[in-house]
């Protein structure tokens, strides 16, 4: 078979199509530092999240009023409870705008058994790059590192495959 400049060309264009995206999903490069933040939990307990180094953790941005959000709760859950064991954790950070009454209603209600937070300044939702849009969801690995950014609800069989990756990494 003889090969053509539009193979050729063909060929190239899905090879940079494909480091283009092994990039893009961090796989490939750096992963950026997990900001540090100082949050206070429903139960009142204080949360840098640097003291969640050594765990993969998800931060979920939410709302009460977000019906995406409401309904993948019971995967965040579930997804929680699947990978908890080995050094899984999920933080829930409810948006600024949401009313506290409204979030503790919320967790309690839905027996949430993860750490639940209201950014009531903004700040968190700030430093974690601007979010806006929920849901969002932030993977990080066990160095404190950004692996995925998810808006909106995350494909549930690829984030429990890409945690189950990232836990067995050392």
């Amino acid at each position: 078979m003889k090969l053509t400049r539009r193979h050729l060309a063909t060929a190239l264009g899905a090879g940079a199509i494909a480091v283009g995206a092994w990039l893009a999903l961090g796989l490939g490069g750096t992963r950026e530092a997990a900001p540090a933040v100082d949050l206070t939990l429903l139960d009142g307990k204080r949360l840098n999240t640097t003291q969640l180094k050594g765990k993969v953790v998800l931060v979920n941005f939410w709302a009460t009023s977000c019906t995406t959000c409401v309904h993948e709760m019971p995967q965040l859950v579930a997804t929680f409870e699947k990978f908890r064991a080995r050094g899984y954790e999920t933080l829930a950070v409810a948006m600024e705008y949401d009313p506290p009454a409204y979030v503790a209603s919320f967790a309690e209600s839905r027996k949430l058994p993860f750490s639940v937070a209201i950014d009531n300044t903004g700040e968190v939702a700030e430093r974690f790059g601007q979010v806006r849009l929920t849901p969002t969801s932030i993977l990080i690995d066990k160095q404190g590192r950004i692996v995925k950014r998810y808006v909106g609800a995350p494909d549930f069989a690829a984030l429990h495959a890409l945690v189950e990756q990232l836990l067995a990494e050392a």
